[in-house]
């Protein structure tokens, strides 16, 4: 498996109304990161805090300047939502929404593929119990 090249696929898929942000989240950007909350609508992510109008993109994914292939970052990739913190969750996921990460070996051994993908992303999953 590849390192995340900050291809964006995922945050352009899901920044469209497809996450959720947990009410503990939402508690959290009201009362300390109002540049955040300002984007929320009864519970709900990503509003147009002008028109109240869901947003068909992340407000918080940028381009990162340079030349070549472009690459996303997130403004605010500390206080972002579980449901991104959480991506990828399993090979699949990868494999329907194109993930760069991806390879074709990865491909030939889901299983071995999967315990990596789970090695990556053990500090931004809830602990197994």
């Amino acid at each position: 498996m590849k390192d995340c090249n900050q291809c964006g696929k995922c945050c352009i898929k899901y920044g469209d109304g497809a996450l959720s942000a947990t009410a503990a989240e939402i508690d959290m950007w009201e009362l300390f990161e109002p540049h955040i909350y300002q984007y929320v609508k009864d519970n709900e992510i990503w509003f147009s805090p002008d028109t109240g109008v869901q947003l068909t993109r992340c407000p918080f994914l940028e381009i990162e300047p340079g030349q070549g292939k472009e690459k996303y970052t997130c403004s605010i990739y500390q206080s972002r939502p579980e449901d991104c913190r959480h991506y990828p969750s399993n090979i699949a996921e990868m494999v329907r929404d194109e993930c760069e990460m991806i390879e074709v070996k990865d491909l030939a051994d889901v299983k071995k593929a999967q315990s990596t993908l789970d090695d990556l992303m053990e500090d931004s999953r809830p602990r197994r119990r």
